[in-house]
């Protein structure tokens, strides 16, 4: 559906440690960053990577945009959402926890990285 999906920072250094200790409960490695200054993430064929604006303006966040990562279990997303909090990410909205019933039950973790941006930890659980 998308190829990547890349966020501001106005502090590079600063967003590698906290998405690196994201990547790392994920199973990813931590980013390099490359000849443009960019970190970049690769993940079960995604990409997600961090750079500064090409304005040379302040980084900021969406205001109303999400940008949610595929959990393997409830127990995953609860590790990510504790590894964000303890690396510089604030705990938003609703504890870690699950949301709905029957089908549509869903393990849900949201955090705001270091420059706002909304990141949501989503877990589906198996429908039956």
């Amino acid at each position: 559906m998308f190829s990547h999906i890349m966020v501001g920072s106005s502090d590079i250094p600063r967003s590698k440690t906290f998405y690196d200790a994201l990547f790392a409960v994920l199973g990813g490695r931590p980013a390099v960053p490359d000849e443009k200054g960019r970190l970049i993430y690769a993940l079960n064929g995604g990409r997600f990577l961090v750079k500064r604006p090409i304005d040379g303006k302040p980084a900021t966040h969406a205001n109303g945009g999400t940008i949610g990562f595929l959990m393997a279990s409830p127990e995953q997303a609860r590790a990510w959402h504790d590894a964000g909090v303890a690396n510089g990410g604030v705990s938003i909205e609703d504890p870690p926890g699950d949301r709905g019933t029957g089908p549509g039950r869903v393990y849900l973790a949201y955090l705001r990285d270091p420059e706002g941006n909304k990141l949501c930890g989503l877990y589906r659980y198996p429908a039956g």
